[in-house]
């Protein structure tokens, strides 16, 4: 196939690499150094994204927000030859998902929002999670490309469900790690060191993802962001983008979210320290104060 990539980013970029395994994929970015990392991965350059679309059987997209996708797509639109297959990655606000697939499927595309979960790492192995929103035809038509680059892809419903799922999902992460970052602090400071306490958690009802797989206290988990400083991983700025998101969803819905409104606060103070290029687990700094 021929696979037009447009948003080669920290995520982006992985991905692409791991299409361009077995497909031919034309990157396109605005940051030229992004392109050319692509192109080293086996990717080729597109200078335009008329460039990149024109031809191609399908249209990856991995961009900032919704306005980006909608301006990106208004684009596509006017290139693309009919039946190309198109996948935003991206995540974004639930209506710009659902007011672009609906411009697609108007003018006779199949196109799903498909936002990940996985972190740089895994867009780097191909061990993203895919969520996905849109028909039927237009998922089992995209499903083999995400298989590609991850190893759980889902079929979460109609347009923009994928990005329901997503929020959702980042939401409770975002929840999760401000607990355990509490937790393993207060353990601190009543002396019970990090490993101890890890030892004990882990295997009781206080486990969570956020502790096993992504503790935030230094020691207990080697590969985890806190070894190294807090260096991403997932950045705070991008946990902070999702926490909006969810909570600009939740006015929508007169949905009450507290924890999650909280969470969003937390993590904007994070911003306001200049901190939110920080792993989103450096929310322990904020929490044992020495942020």
């Amino acid at each position: 196939m021929i696979i037009a990539f447009i948003g080669l980013g920290n995520m982006g970029g992985g991905m692409a690499a791991n299409l361009a395994k077995p497909h031919e994929v034309r990157a396109f970015d605005l940051s030229g150094d992004a392109v050319a990392k692509a192109c080293d991965a086996g990717c080729s350059k597109a200078d335009t994204v008329a460039a990149a679309v024109s031809g191609a059987d399908a249209v990856v997209t991995m961009l900032p927000a919704g306005q980006h996708v909608r301006a990106v797509y208004a684009d596509v639109f006017e290139v693309a030859a009919p039946g190309t297959l198109m996948i935003d990655c991206s995540t974004v606000d639930v209506d710009s998902a659902r007011t672009v697939i609906g411009q697609a499927t108007d003018q006779g595309f199949d196109m799903i929002d498909a936002p990940v979960s996985g972190g740089v790492k895994g867009a780097a192995d191909g061990t993203l999670t895919f969520m996905c929103g849109g028909t039927q035809h237009a998922f089992a038509r995209a499903e083999p490309l995400l298989e590609i680059m991850g190893k759980n892809v889902f079929h979460a419903g109609d347009a923009g469900n994928g990005q329901v799922a997503k929020i959702c999902n980042n939401m409770l992460l975002g929840i999760h790690m401000i607990g355990t970052c509490e937790a393993f602090n207060l353990a601190g400071k009543l002396g019970l060191d990090a490993q101890t306490f890890f030892d004990i958690s882990s295997t009781a009802s206080g486990q969570n993802w956020s502790m096993t797989s992504y503790c935030p206290a230094p020691g207990p988990v080697e590969s985890a962001p806190s070894n190294r400083d807090y260096q991403p991983g997932f950045a705070a700025a991008m946990m902070l983008k999702d926490l909006r998101l969810a909570k600009e969803a939740a006015t929508t819905a007169r949905a009450a979210t507290p924890m999650g409104a909280q969470a969003e606060a937390l993590y904007a103070l994070m911003e306001a320290a200049g901190e939110g290029g920080l792993d989103f687990s450096g929310v322990m700094k904020l929490i044992d104060g020495s942020l």
